[in-house]
């Protein structure tokens, strides 16, 4: 019998995205038990992570480690400052990065990692409260810990039930739920994020407008009584697409862009800039973020925003084009 290959490669790309699909599936089912059981104990988690007067430092060998170390970035970024140590490192000297008045969190799904052993007990010794996630609640790390968080018990997605996936995922999720429990509860701010995030793509979301927009000799303004004439060589020389539109008191009324020439194209060269200008433009106030603006420019379908003093909402001070976003990399 012929056996088409193109037919046997598209079986097994289904089986592939079978296979995919069956351990996202797994995995969800698994977060939705977690939300289900989360209790008291993660209350009280919460609770002594706004109590420590140190930082969070938070442990845990393998693919939990890695966890671990997410975890701690995760609490650093959101306002809650953390570190990770290795506890195999930990054995050998680094001990001496935990301080009084430190909380540990430690992971492990077996709660019985060997290697957690020395780091607990050098927490116990400073006072350091501890924080345990794990599967098993009668495990020794559990029961030493002041709060127990644990993870429902799930199979992992690996076909043999053993390699860290599930459960790790249950951790990674978990320590997101704890930084941004925490983070509400402070009452971090969107300023205070930005002075976390300078850099990358956070740091271009929270970047204050006016940091990038045109400004002072750059703008393209006219008065209201310009004669067209006027106003495209104005756009011409500041190419940016777009003139704003002032009265006699220095107040935008409205813009001129290049689909106002278009509309207007048979008369523009006897028009004055009120007869050809859309009134009523779409503005935002100096320090709004950026990412703001940009989404106002795209729920909008334009390409420019003039950006209005704070105190004086109707004198523009600047000028944001799409181009700009673009230059920055925004997307």
């Amino acid at each position: 019998m012929y056996h088409d290959p193109r037919l046997q490669r598209a079986r097994g790309r289904d089986a592939i995205l079978d296979h995919g699909r069956s351990v996202l599936d797994v995995e969800s089912q698994a977060l939705a038990q977690l939300r289900d059981v989360l209790d008291d104990d993660f209350t009280r988690a919460v609770e002594l992570i706004l109590e420590t007067q140190g930082r969070v430092v938070v442990s845990g060998m393998g693919k939990s480690g890695h966890i671990a170390r997410k975890m701690a970035a995760t609490f650093a970024s959101t306002g809650t400052p953390a570190i990770f140590i290795h506890p195999g490192e930990a054995a050998h000297g680094d001990l001496g990065m935990l301080l009084a008045g430190d909380l540990l969190v430690v992971l492990s799904n077996s709660g019985a990692t060997p290697e957690l052993r020395p780091i607990m007990d050098y927490a116990r010794s400073l006072d350091c409260p501890i924080v345990a996630i794990s599967a098993q609640r009668h495990s020794p790390m559990a029961q030493a810990a002041s709060a127990a968080i644990i993870l429902p018990r799930v199979r992992e997605t690996c076909p043999v039930n053993i390699s860290p996936t599930t459960s790790t995922t249950l951790m990674l999720a978990l320590g997101d739920a704890l930084a941004v429990a925490t983070m509400g509860v402070r009452g971090i701010t969107r300023e205070q994020l930005e002075r976390l995030h300078p850099g990358g793509a956070i740091g271009l979301r929270l970047l204050p407008i006016n940091d990038i927009m045109h400004s002072g000799d750059q703008l393209p303004l006219v008065g209201i009584e310009a004669p067209m004439r006027d106003v495209l060589v104005t756009m011409t020389e500041k190419s940016l697409g777009i003139a704003g539109v002032l009265d006699g008191e220095g107040r935008l009324v409205g813009t001129i862009t290049d689909g106002d020439l278009r509309r207007n194209i048979d008369r523009l060269l006897v028009s004055s800039a009120a007869e050809v200008m859309t009134r009523n433009p779409k503005t935002v106030p100096d320090g709004t973020y950026a990412e703001d603006a940009l989404a106002i420019l795209s729920a909008n379908k334009i390409t420019a925003l003039f950006v209005m003093d704070h105190d004086l909402p109707d004198r523009p001070v600047g000028l944001v084009h799409i181009h700009d976003f673009n230059r920055l990399g925004f997307s």
